[in-house]
């Protein structure tokens, strides 16, 4: 910042910097150059290959794609295997090398592979690409069109935004999580609350989270209505990309990606994580959260740990905290399908998985799966979910008559045992 350029929040200086800039005020509209662009197998290739071929046009720079399969896995029936086919193919002849291939849930996989860092400009196919931002990168969520139109210019226009402040201060307490402040956030915001402007989360109980629980949080801005969400890069940040870059993330200078001191915010929302209780988001809203005690005793069929939200390592290791040494009740069915292959394979090697399974686990491919209401696990008629997925829209997992509830790993595999939904807490005591 100069005595000629205005004081900018994160969110500014990102889109400035990829929009050549050297400010840029919110309300106007710019033309961004794309660092990244990610697709899955639903919205990616089998969208854009046919609008491609109408245009005779190619990928701008292959290298700068990255292709995940997700929502069609497993392959069980014809239409599934021809959309991951369309997938398979479509990257060879675009030359497209970044291709994932029923690994994980792309938005997961993304970080693990290295390809985010602090100042990137990125889009992807899907509503909870923000989950980037959890890196310091501006990352949303764009349709087949507008996807592409980056994959054939390498550039994108938007309006930018405004950034809303959620500060969160204290520490918090046993058995609360990320997805519990996500919730409380919820409810206090409702669905427009982010309206379509860049969230950025800060405080002292955002920067004792470690990445995976900053992940929830970006995630889940577009249940906000926000167009992104961000946490500004410090240590944690630098110490996870250098374990999963073999070069160059020790020299990145953070220093230019952190929002200036005076920076205008559309809003600025206090919260204190001391004081916060678990959180359950009753049918048909994240919206309608409230206090795991509100919907204490309700019965559920199914405990579900899953999805890009909340089955990533961190989220395993809440769920085996409250069952190690317990069984689900007999009436629950207790599913669990861990984010990625390398977050599975990390929690067999230190254990938590093999607590899950002791604990009555049925364990599920490192896809999508229920949360997109893909495959053959959907929820059935009439049946009471709680999971640790982002959204509960009505029909969205299954059944339009089932009934989803959202929570935390915590509270989830707390409900799992009791049979009913109930506050992680008590299997604290």
């Amino acid at each position: 910042m100069t005595a000629q350029t205005p004081a900018q929040t994160l969110a500014q200086k990102i889109i400035a910097h990829a929009a050549g800039r050297q400010s840029v005020a919110p309300g106007e509209i710019v033309t961004c150059r794309v660092d990244l662009a990610m697709m899955h197998d639903s919205g990616g290739p089998r969208r854009v290959k046919p609008m491609l071929e109408k245009l005779g046009a190619k990928v701008w720079d292959p290298d700068k794609v990255v292709v995940i399969t997700d929502h069609y896995l497993p392959a069980n029936d014809d239409e599934s295997r021809r959309i991951i086919r369309i997938a398979r193919e479509w990257v060879k002849e675009a030359g497209v090398t970044r291709f994932h291939d029923g690994v994980g849930i792309c938005h997961v996989v993304l970080p693990q592979k290295g390809y985010l860092q602090p100042g990137m400009f990125a889009v992807g196919g899907d509503s909870h690409s923000p989950t980037g931002g959890a890196f310091g990168a501006y990352m949303f969520g764009i349709g087949a069109t507008e996807m592409l139109g980056v994959l054939v210019t390498g550039e994108i226009w938007l309006k930018v935004p405004h950034t809303i402040l959620v500060e969160w201060s204290g520490k918090l307490g046993p058995a609360v999580s990320a997805k519990d402040m996500m919730l409380a956030l919820c409810g206090r915001l409702g669905l427009d609350g982010g309206q379509y402007q860049a969230i950025q989360y800060a405080g002292e109980a955002i920067l004792a989270l470690p990445m995976q629980e900053r992940m929830t949080l970006c995630n889940m801005a577009p249940e906000v209505g926000a167009q992104t969400g961000l946490v500004a890069p410090d240590h944690l940040t630098r110490a996870y990309l250098e374990s999963v870059q073999s070069a160059g993330a020790a020299s990145l200078d953070f220093s230019a990606w952190q929002g200036d001191p005076g920076a205008p915010l559309l809003a600025h929302h206090h919260f204190d994580a001391a004081t916060l209780d678990p959180q359950v988001a009753a049918p048909h809203s994240p919206a309608n959260a409230a206090q795991v005690a509100r919907h204490a005793g309700t019965r559920i069929d199914t405990a579900y740990i899953g999805a890009c939200t909340g089955a990533k390592i961190e989220d395993l290791r809440m769920a085996a905290s409250m069952l190690k040494g317990r069984r689900v009740a007999e009436n629950v069915r207790f599913v669990v399908a861990p984010a990625s292959a390398h977050d599975q394979a990390l929690a067999a090697r230190e254990g938590t998985l093999q607590i899950l399974v002791d604990a009555g686990a049925e364990l599920l491919a490192n896809s999508c799966g229920i949360c997109a209401g893909y495959g053959d696990d959907r929820l059935g008629e009439n049946e009471i979910a709680i999971t640790s997925t982002a959204r509960n829209f009505k029909g969205r997992m299954g059944a339009a008559s089932s009934q989803v509830y959202l929570a935390s790993p915590f509270t989830v595999a707390a409900s799992a045992i009791a049979g009913s939904i109930c506050d992680p807490r008590e299997f604290l005591k």
